[in-house]
């Protein structure tokens, strides 16, 4: 009798104390992200043009171990206007997160700052596609990332938007002309005339004497 009571005293205790865990995906709080926290790639924004700083130029996605990116690029609408210096401009991009091991080497090989590892971690969705995200995805990734950390470009002089403007005055550019092959040379040079004691006819010597 006595150990069943003290059996119900336990189970009366563990039923009515306090939950241990968190109600997911909406606790109450939630640990700070550290600053230095890896998360999923995101694509950088630049501000001072209104366009992201990816060109499209495949680096990242033929870097990745895992193959989990996809990437298009097209001509540059702005570059054309003079409103920035960039010819090409990302058109498509697509990461599979579920694929991302969270290496950073696309972070590591961009030459133009244009991606970076977010403070995005969460993997958990209703649809396994939602894993899937899009290049509109991506720069709202990047420019959350951006407001949280006050990022900037580690090269901002190389790979700023802003089209250099042209100084007034300056003198044109000289256009290189290109050097014609030797053997054309050799072809259109013209040819020496042969001096009468070098042609022979029949049946004389090249001195004009009689065989």
């Amino acid at each position: 009798m006595v150990g069943f009571l003290e059996g119900l005293a336990v189970t009366l205790k563990t039923a009515f104390r306090r939950p241990v865990t968190a109600q997911y995906p909406e606790p109450n709080k939630r640990l700070p992200i550290a600053l230095r926290y890896k998360g999923f790639p995101a694509l950088m924004w630049d501000g001072e043009v209104n366009e992201p700083y990816c060109t499209g130029c495949m680096v990242c996605v033929r870097a990745c171990p895992t193959q989990c990116m996809t990437a298009e690029m097209k001509d540059n609408p702005f570059f054309t206007d003079e409103k920035s210096r960039r010819r090409k401009i990302i058109d498509v991009f697509e990461i599979n997160l579920g694929r991302c091991i969270l290496c950073a080497i696309c972070v590591d090989v961009c030459n133009f700052d244009a991606i970076e590892m977010s403070h995005v971690h969460e993997l958990s969705k209703y649809q396994r596609n939602d894993n899937r995200v899009v290049l509109s995805q991506l720069l709202d990734m990047g420019k959350s990332y951006q407001s949280e950390i006050g990022w900037s470009p580690s090269q901002p002089e190389k790979n700023s938007g802003v089209p250099v403007k042209k100084e007034e005055g300056a003198k044109p550019t000289r256009q290189r002309t290109t050097k014609r092959p030797q053997a054309d040379s050799a072809a259109d040079a013209p040819s020496t005339p042969t001096t009468p004691a070098q042609t022979t006819t029949h049946g004389e010597s090249a001195t004009g004497d009689q065989a």
